[in-house]
């Protein structure tokens, strides 16, 4: 299906799509339980409402909530290096918790195994990846390996120079250990030397209490029950603005709703707009939504398009999830729409798309700068994710093919449909 050149010309031009960007970017990084977050949604509420010409619906979302009061690294030389507590990371007692640092390079499971008589009582230290890229190995997946194998706490180094890197230490329950973001220098002060493993001082606070936010929900009905999930997580983290995580992917969204609108009672399915909050701590809000539904409803949803990070790189990269009967689909609208598409199909727990996936739902993210280590998206998660690291032309793009998508989807024959939840051995 290709999109109506006055569509694509409204997406082009549409004033709203760089405000709301900016905008949202102007709350702050919009870390889950702050006020930056909660201005967001208030915005996204307001701006969904315009956009669809639809009253919100909002489902309550509980979940651990989570504060840090401070933290700090000091070298036993008595100097103290920055440090970023990573999501839900638990304390180290009040003066701190004084180790052994062991340096497991990179942090895959075989230097894990390499090392596995070493770790116990030591603190872990391994490296932050480009998460858009194939063979990624999550942060989450360090930090399990850690904590199993006994580690007194986790140190996590960013790609960028003088940046320490934050995200989720993906805790889930009362145990874990400490664990925080530090920047490649203090890597570097922290490697083996002759003389033995270094020591140093970790020091976390923090405060915890039940959290509370929303999922919001637009309904746009289509001449059937069945519908597509167009999504986007408004929340992000407290470094910098949040703004190619995942202002980008909100602004997209909104700006392809506010396209399709007038449209969607023609097509044969709906389309849901969603924006998800706790996305940044291990995806807790999409899901609690997808975990809600009941089976006749999860069986209505033809497909989720998730925008995560679609700004910053002008390469599209659609990540189908594992369902390869979703890739003749999503590279068909591209190409009819004029734009250069590539697709990766193993599925990447690293957004909300995830979900869906995992309970049967053909799922897709669309995301920047996949396998690009020049690409901005190296920002992610540093202090350096900010508005300036994403051109506007790219945004309107990514608006444009998430319209194109998301109309073709509606629009689908039921047994085009069928094909997309087929997967490698089927196809």
């Amino acid at each position: 299906m290709r999109l109506d050149p006055k569509i694509v010309g409204a997406l082009a031009a549409d004033p709203l799509l760089w405000r709301q960007f900016c905008a949202l970017c102007d709350c702050g990084g919009r870390l889950a339980g702050t006020d930056s977050e909660r201005r967001a949604l208030d915005l996204v509420k307001e701006w969904g409402r315009a956009a669809t010409g639809v009253e919100v619906r909002s489902i309550p979302v509980s979940y651990g909530g989570w504060r840090a009061r401070n933290a700090g690294l000091r070298f036993e030389d008595g100097s103290h290096a920055p440090c970023h507590p990573l999501v839900r990371t638990v304390p180290t007692p009040p003066g701190g918790l004084r180790a052994e640092v062991i340096d497991l390079g990179r942090g895959t499971p075989e230097e894990f195994k390499a090392h596995e008589r070493e770790i116990k009582g030591r603190i872990a230290l391994v490296r932050h990846e480009l998460m858009f890229a194939a063979g990624t190995i999550h942060r989450r997946r360090k930090y399990d390996m850690a904590r199993a194998m006994g580690a007194a706490a986790f140190l996590i180094a960013g790609p960028l120079p003088g940046l320490p890197v934050a995200g989720s230490s993906g805790r889930d329950g009362k145990d874990g250990i400490p664990a925080v973001g530090v920047s490649p220098e203090t890597a570097a002060r922290l490697r083996r030397r002759a003389a033995g493993w270094p020591t140093a001082t970790l020091t976390v606070a923090t405060a915890e209490a039940p959290g509370s936010t929303e999922t919001l929900l637009f309904d746009l009905p289509g001449t059937t029950d069945e519908y597509v999930v167009l999504s986007a997580h408004v929340d992000g983290h407290d470094l910098a603005e949040s703004a190619m995580d995942n202002a980008t992917g909100v602004a997209a969204a909104l700006a392809a709703a506010r396209a399709l609108a007038p449209l969607v009672s023609s097509f044969r399915r709906g389309l849901r707009v969603a924006f998800f909050s706790v996305e940044e701590w291990a995806l807790i809000g999409s899901a609690q939504y997808v975990e809600g539904l009941p089976p006749a409803d999860r069986a209505k949803i033809a497909l989720n398009v998730n925008l995560d990070s679609v700004g910053g790189n002008p390469q599209l990269t659609a990540m189908t999830s594992g369902f390869a009967g979703l890739e003749p689909f999503m590279l068909s609208v591209a190409e009819k729409n004029g734009q250069a598409l590539r697709t990766t199909r193993p599925l990447m727990a690293n957004s909300d798309h995830a979900n869906f996936a995992s309970a049967g739902i053909p799922a897709v993210r669309i995301v920047a700068g996949f396998d690009d280590p020049a690409s901005n998206l190296r920002f992610v998660l540093t202090p350096a994710d900010t508005r300036d690291k994403i051109a506007e032309a790219e945004l309107r793009q990514a608006a444009i093919l998430a319209a194109a998508i998301a109309a073709a989807a509606c629009a689908a024959a039921p047994e085009e449909a069928k094909r997309w939840r087929l997967g490698t051995e089927e196809t």
